[in-house]
């Protein structure tokens, strides 16, 4: 009795959803559990006995899975708890969606500037993976991967060309403060969203001392942001630490333009481990799945946290 083909149409139509990946049934996620913007503060407030969080800097680079897609998160989750780092942009029609370049070529099938397309044009596209290679998976609308992400993970929006008013009013739209906070360049990028809405959470650039200083003269609330410190250990990131730490804010180090490049994984192995061992609490990196597996013997487990991780 021939029944591969019909299970083969089966399996497939299981794993399409809005031209998104979605996993089957038994395939359960480690999830990251947050149900208010309180608890998302909590989530990332530094204590000193923490785990060390893994942010997957586009979702994670695997064979097959490209960029700024659900396919991508979905197969990151299944591997380790993650939260990501993504990149909203602005469709011809101000639809927001996923891409990280302002033009298409190099993660899709499709060339040219993303504003020049509207959104029902872009769909005829398709993504590619970090090899180039082709996939079945198209671009998804910011709106499609908040309400993925509900009560799987938290997303961290980057800053590209969307306008603030239209970041925030989406979020709200979509009741997502819970899950999804914000990536912020400067302390009038925080101040903007902390007066639609005083309970945001960010990702904040502070690189140095005159950084940590704007935000606190600023009166942005520490308690409500992690610190990306840079992309790199170096002696300087002690006294960033110091002063964050103080504010319980959590230090996130990023390897994804700086360790994640180095050739072998023993390479990245030490340099993962070095991040962990600087004091970092957070490690961005478009290798989470390898990240997880490498420093896995340095991640405390059983922290007052671990009410917020789980099995989906």
């Amino acid at each position: 009795m021939q029944t591969r083909p019909i299970y083969g149409l089966i399996l497939a139509g299981m794993l399409t959803f809005s031209g998104s990946f979605s996993v089957c049934a038994q395939d359960k996620l480690n999830v990251i559990k947050s149900g208010s913007a309180k608890e998302m503060h909590a989530f990332f407030k530094y204590t000193g006995n923490d785990r060390l969080l893994i942010a997957g800097h586009r979702g994670g680079m695997v064979k097959g899975f490209p960029e700024n897609s659900i396919a991508t998160f979905e197969n990151t989750l299944k591997h380790t708890p993650t939260f990501f780092e993504i990149d909203p942009r602005l469709t011809k029609d101000s639809v927001i969606v996923l891409m990280h370049d302002a033009t298409l070529d190099r993660t899709t099938t499709g060339t040219g500037n993303l504003k020049d397309y509207t959104y029902e044009e872009l769909k005829k596209f398709r993504l590619k993976d970090a090899e180039g290679n082709v996939t079945n998976f198209q671009i998804p609308t910011l709106a499609e991967v908040i309400e993925w992400a509900r009560g799987k993970t938290i997303l961290n929006l980057d800053r590209k060309d969307v306008p603030l008013k239209m970041t925030a009013d989406l979020i709200r739209k979509y009741k997502a403060d819970a899950f999804v906070m914000l990536t912020v360049h400067n302390p009038a990028e925080a101040r903007f969203y902390l007066d639609d809405n005083k309970d945001r959470m960010f990702s904040a650039f502070v690189t140095n001392k005159k950084q940590f200083d704007e935000y606190e003269q600023a009166g942005i609330p520490f308690t409500q942001m992690i610190a990306y410190i840079g992309p790199r250990v170096k002696p300087d990131n002690q006294e960033l630490y110091t002063m964050l730490h103080k504010k319980g804010t959590m230090c996130m180090i990023s390897a994804a333009s700086s360790y994640d490049k180095l050739k072998s994984a023993e390479e990245r192995k030490a340099a993962y481990i070095s991040i962990v061992k600087d004091g970092a609490s957070i490690l961005e990196t478009d290798l989470p799945i390898e990240v997880a597996e490498t420093v896995d013997d340095l991640i405390k487990k059983d922290t007052p946290k671990k009410k917020f991780f789980g099995r989906k």
